[in-house]
């Protein structure tokens, strides 16, 4: 490595930027329920890494810092919104829908789909199970209404729709997209009686709205009725809905109180979720309800379930030498009936990703399961005339109908070739990547003539903006999907994927295992390494250059001495946070363009974490007032600002400002003009020359310059390190001011581990392929 590549000449001081306060201290006593809730400072890292950052009310409330690397963390979801309403002139609204919205309701279809299908479900999905029933004629009905074939309460009134051939995909043409829609909005007389209770608790009254809209028509009543039902707001911590308890209740508040109990375990099955797990093991929750002073642990696990506000499941473990528990009899069986099994664990989750994780696992094993093993001439003479792990991975495709797909940057020409093999045979192939970026780097693998229609996005698949579109049962149409970038998909999205999958077809899964994972719940790629149900291909082809092998060492764990006469790595070492955002500046603006011809439009700041005196606030706010100084007059943004847009928790794309209006904020994504409605924009749209490397994944620049701040040692692991380094494609400068924690991290810190059920399901599900 060599040092940076030029010596600094005059440099503007722009200054560390403001850092965010400190946070109380653990256990510190509070004055009173408006000061646990109005004192407390907002917190450095939003909900989720790449994701949308919590409105100002409830970051008001939030009890500290976190840092990125905690991450996994999304807000809630809007609520999808039906694309059709057959009183309003759907047919016209269901031709204008935005990319957004159109994938929100398609999220919405999905999801009742898989509930549907959860209760009707009696056992494991056999192969050439298909949608059907209600969810099929309403999807039928969907699509009939927006091919212009029937008017909307036509389809709608008929209640029992006759067998119909597929609908006609309306024609879509480019067009500018608006963000999604917020929530619909709580009614004004709700948010005026939530704000009366909270103002009788000493509660912020800006919570109002939040509060009825997470808890409902009648919010005032069960926020009276149970004070603790303001966690439900994103931000709010137990001591803080402690603290209002005490002062609406007064004498009836009590520790034990079961309300509380109930509340604060639903709280802690959500903070698990935003750290990425699907479920707790019993133990580890009744240990994290007794830190929050909960008395009964298990009375307030058990009085949750009863409530239907959380499901407990039993999983069989794979323990040799492991003692056999018994299990207990339900309540008509006799107690000399009790029988002896296996080592089980018992875990608590929430219904939504218990059902999805379930979902998934039934719907990879029907794509297991569905597709003959046999491989057929064609395949044969396509992968004859390949070579290498390429060769393995058409072969792998030929007999098997789901195939997981291994490597780094370059191995993209693996599936790339694949695809290309696939529409040769007449199949209909789409490849899904994470980002427009990531279709952009895989079309680079292919001639101009096998990209049309064949690229999409992952949200652009789901929603119907990009790709085939679905059939009448609701399924793709299409032979064979390809999804890189893997490791990036949570358990709802997967599950939303494979269940979108008809019967027969074949699902390629491909991505580089040394990620971060995903920013939502689950492993999903992971665990089906772990579980082995299918062929893996390992790519051998390596990523080239000095970037190439510093990446690929960090991958197994070694910080290694690259040469790099190219001066592709170069290592900036300071002393504190103040100068690393100087220095940082000074690369971004002047050394990196000035010595390898890199505009600054094209270089990205990755940095740990969102608060602290370097994190992406105090970088952005430094290199906005080097590269692009303004008042900041459309809600802190000016036109030509780089910004990082979330239209859903977890997903990130970079843009840029164009203008703004009474619509909104104008920008300019991925070359897509998007609006996002002034009410969102806080929310939504924060500054992007600097981002986390949850916010980075998915995409890459020509150049990279890593911070690496004095206070940022204890958060880095090795898949952080391995994601930042990895975003560069031409150059990496490292603002290192760790000392010997980087390598430490290298060599020891590994992916913090996730709580899933996905290999135990899929033990039962495939077990022939086990």
């Amino acid at each position: 490595m060599s040092t940076e590549p030029e010596p600094p000449s005059t440099t503007e001081n722009t200054g560390p930027g403001t850092p965010d306060d400190a946070p109380p201290a653990e256990g510190s006593a509070q004055t009173g329920p408006a000061a646990a809730m109005d004192g407390g400072p907002r917190s450095d890292t939003p909900p989720a890494e790449g994701s949308v950052e919590t409105a100002p009310a409830a970051a008001m409330v939030d009890g500290g810092p976190r840092s990125e690397a905690a991450a996994g963390e999304s807000a809630p979801e809007p609520p999808a919104t039906d694309a059709t309403d057959p009183e309003s002139g759907a047919d016209e609204a269901a031709r204008k829908l935005s990319e957004a919205e159109a994938e929100l309701a398609a999220q919405k279809l999905e999801r009742e789909r898989i509930e549907r299908r959860k209760a009707e479900k009696q056992g494991p999905i056999p192969a050439g199970t298909k949608l059907s029933g209600r969810a099929a004629d309403l999807l039928a009905a969907v699509r009939a209404v927006e091919g212009g074939e029937k008017p909307a309460a036509t389809v709608f009134a008929d209640p029992e729709p006759a067998p119909r051939p597929a609908a006609v995909e309306p024609v879509r043409r480019p067009q500018p997209v608006a963000a999604e829609p917020a929530a619909t909005a709580p009614a004004p007389d709700t948010v005026e009686a939530v704000r009366r209770v909270l103002a009788g608790g000493g509660a912020p009254e800006a919570l109002a709205p939040q509060v009825a809209a997470a808890l409902g028509e009648g919010a005032a009543q069960a926020l009276g009725e149970d004070p603790w039902q303001l966690l439900r707001v994103p931000g709010v911590r137990p001591e803080q809905a402690d603290g209002f308890a005490r002062a609406l209740l007064g004498a009836e508040c009590a520790p034990d109180d079961e309300r509380r109990g109930r509340a604060v375990t639903v709280w802690l099955l959500e903070q698990a979720a935003l750290a990425g797990h699907t479920a707790l093991e019993l133990p580890a929750l009744t240990a994290a309800l007794g830190r929050q002073g909960v008395p009964d642990a298990d009375a307030a696990v058990q009085s949750t379930l009863a409530e239907g506000e959380a499901l407990a499941f039993q999983d069989a473990l794979d323990e040799p030498g492991a003692a056999p528990v018994r299990e207990a009899d339900s309540e008509e069986s006799d107690e000399d009936d009790e029988e002896e099994t296996g080592p089980v664990r018992v875990l608590v989750g929430l219904e939504r990703y218990a059902l999805a994780e379930e979902s998934l696992a039934d719907a990879l094993a029907r794509v297991v399961n569905s597709v003959a093993k046999e491989a057929s001439t064609a395949w044969e003479s396509a992968a004859a005339s390949a070579s290498g792990s390429t060769a393995e991975l058409i072969r792998a495709v030929a007999g098997h109908g789901l195939v997981l797909h291994t490597g780094g940057e370059a191995a993209r020409a693996e599936p790339a070739a694949l695809l290309a093999a696939a529409r040769s045979l007449g199949l209909r192939a789409v490849a899904a990547c994470h980002t427009p970026d990531g279709r952009r780097r895989l079309a680079a693998h292919l001639n101009a003539d096998d990209r049309d229609g064949s690229l999409v996005t992952v949200p652009g698949l789901l929603s119907g903006a990009e790709g085939p579109g679905r059939d009448a049962e609701g399924a793709f149409a299409l032979d064979l999907l390809i999804v890189l970038d893997a490791p990036q998909l949570d358990v709802e999205t997967a599950a939303m994927l494979v269940e979108s999958l008809p019967d027969g077809a074949r699902l390629v899964l491909g991505g580089d295992p040394a990620m971060l994972w995903s920013a939502g719940p689950g492993r999903v790629f992971a665990d089906l390494l772990a579980a082995r149900v299918c062929p893996q291909v390992a790519s051998r082809t390596p990523d080239p250059g000095p970037l190439g092998e510093l990446v690929s060492g960090v991958g197994i764990g070694e910080l290694t001495q690259v040469e790099a006469p190219g001066r592709e790595i170069v290592i900036v070492p300071v002393r504190d946070a103040g100068e690393a955002v100087h220095r940082t500046v000074q690369l971004v603006a002047d050394s990196v363009p000035r010595a390898f011809g890199i505009p600054a439009e094209q270089t990205v700041v990755i940095t740990p974490g969102h608060g602290g005196a370097a994190g992406t606030r105090a970088l952005n706010a430094a290199l906005k007032e080097r590269l692009n100084p303004g008042p900041g007059r459309f809600g802190g943004f000016d036109p030509g600002d780089r910004i990082a847009y979330s239209p859903a928790p977890g997903r990130t794309v970079p843009g840029r400002v164009v203008t703004a209006d009474a619509e909104g904020l104008h920008l300019s994504c991925a070359g897509a003009a998007v609006v996002v409605p002034k009410q969102r924009v806080e929310q939504s749209v924060r500054h992007g020359w600097a981002l986390t490397a949850h916010q980075a994944v998915g995409s890459r620049w020509p150049a990279a310059v890593v911070v690496l701040p004095g206070d940022a040692a204890q958060v880095l692991s090795r898949p952080w390190v391995y994601t930042a380094f990895s975003r560069a494609e031409r150059h990496l400068s490292v603002v290192h001011g760790v000392e010997q924690a980087l390598a430490g991290a290298v060599a020891e810190v590994t992916a913090k581990p996730r709580t899933t059920r996905l290999p135990v399901l899929l033990r039962t599900q495939v077990p022939a392929a086990r």
